[in-house]
């Protein structure tokens, strides 16, 4: 063998030999790109404003159940300072029952500022007109002054008789005497959204 074949024949082995060693990197063949489609868009599309509309139909839902919440309690409230408080015959001084119903009543005008009402005071039957439109003023006044006197300033609260004029129960008995020897509870400014005392 001569030189040059052996040379050419190391030089082939040290090729073959190095490409031997060489580990073949292996070939990544990209993901093809996904294009958005017309219908892969409008179902997208379609689903984010399904999310929206149900979104926006529990808000709605959520804020009709607290106004009917708020409106249910401000009726009770509403029923609460309209109850009225009766007096006995010939009389103007408020009973203990009655006192508890005005003592919430004033607790309601505490709690609502702007609140404004008119007591009117009425009677029975029995005696004459000028003496029934005096003591249902007396009765209306009582309840003002009660009031007043549990922290509601004198200036919220208006008063007014009727005297026999008005009565509840026209029958001429001890039971319809008594429903009518009342002061009725009026509200004449701030009633459209009261809140509950603490």
């Amino acid at each position: 063998m001569t030189q040059r074949t052996l040379v050419a024949a190391l030089s082939g082995l040290l090729i073959l030999t190095t490409a031997c060693g060489k580990k073949a990197e292996p070939t990544v063949t990209p993901a093809p790109a996904v294009r958005p489609t017309a219908t892969n868009t409008d179902s997208i599309a379609r689903a984010r404003a399904d999310s929206i509309r149900a979104e926006e139909a529990r808000r709605a839902e959520e804020l009709r159940r607290a106004a009917a919440e708020a409106e249910a309690a401000r009726a009770a409230l509403v029923n609460e300072l309209a109850e009225t408080i009766h007096f006995d015959y010939d009389q103007y001084t408020i009973s203990s029952s009655d006192q508890q119903l005005l003592d919430r009543k004033a607790a309601i005008m505490r709690a609502n500022p702007a609140l404004r009402m008119r007591v009117t005071g009425h009677a029975d039957e029995r005696g004459s007109d000028e003496y029934n439109l005096a003591l249902g003023m007396r009765r209306a006044t009582a309840a003002k002054a009660y009031l007043s006197g549990r922290g509601v300033d004198a200036g919220r609260v208006e008063v007014a008789s009727l005297g026999r004029e008005v009565p509840i129960d026209p029958s001429s008995n001890e039971a319809a005497w008594a429903r009518n020897r009342r002061d009725e509870f009026e509200i004449i400014a701030g009633g459209q959204s009261l809140v509950r005392p603490n």
